[in-house]
């Protein structure tokens, strides 16, 4: 069917026309058809995330599941060690250093004197002693320790305080070296990365020993100790 020339709305061609007011229809319909997409969408994923935790739910109720309820923890869970079991690290960073002197002064003294009168002679007599004691002693000691550890929680105390305890052993060229850890930390000490620093530990029983040829060499010879103990050195 062939349109007539007549001018349509504001001049335009009757087909041009009606194109034009057909196409606000048009862009309404993409744009609901985009909602409904996004809706379905949003809903399928809230139907997901739903069942996933009514799965989780179900699977601890259940005896013999996979996940014990006790220790299960959510991926947005708070991973710091709160519980007998966990793991944490501790970051040793000690440093000590003690000094103490003492100073002794003492003077005592004593003068007596005495005269004698034998026939209009006079004669004085006197005897005198003096004393002086001074001593002075001092001793220092310095020792600095740095090193990290991982620890286990092994007890919850009353208060609920974190009972921790864990050792490492280090062999090199013979030399075995030992360093073991033990105290009590509470909770909000420990960071966020589930570490601790050592002087936030309560009651801490820090030790590092050593043993092998380097440890022996650092010795006193038994004829040291005994001359020592006779107080001859």
């Amino acid at each position: 069917m062939a349109w007539p020339a007549s001018r349509g709305h504001r001049g335009m061609s009757s087909p041009s026309w009606w194109t034009a007011r057909k196409r606000p229809w048009r862009l309404a319909s993409s744009t609901r058809e985009r909602l409904k997409l996004s809706s379905k969408h949003y809903l399928t994923t809230a139907l997901a995330i739903g069942s996933l935790c009514a799965a989780l739910a179900h699977a601890q109720s259940v005896p013999g599941s996979m996940i014990d309820p006790d220790t299960y923890r959510g991926l947005a869970a708070d991973h710091r060690a709160h519980q007998v079991g966990d793991t944490l690290t501790v970051v040793v960073t000690e440093t000590a250093r003690a000094t103490a002197s003492a100073n002794t002064d003492a003077q005592s003294g004593v003068q007596l004197s005495a005269n004698t009168q034998n026939h209009g002679n006079i004669r004085n007599y006197g005897i005198g002693m003096a004393g002086e004691d001074a001593g002075q002693g001092k001793t220092s000691r310095a020792g600095s320790l740095q090193a990290q550890l991982a620890v286990r929680v092994v007890a919850i105390e009353g208060d609920g305080m974190l009972r921790i305890q864990g050792g490492q052993t280090v062999v090199i060229n013979g030399e075995k070296q030992q360093f073991s850890l033990t105290g009590l930390v509470r909770s909000e000490d420990i960071s966020t990365g589930n570490t601790i620093l050592s002087n936030r530990i309560s009651e801490a029983n820090i030790q590092y020993t050593g043993d092998g040829d380097v440890s022996e060499s650092q010795r006193r010879s038994i004829l040291y100790r005994i001359a020592r103990w006779l107080h001859l050195i």
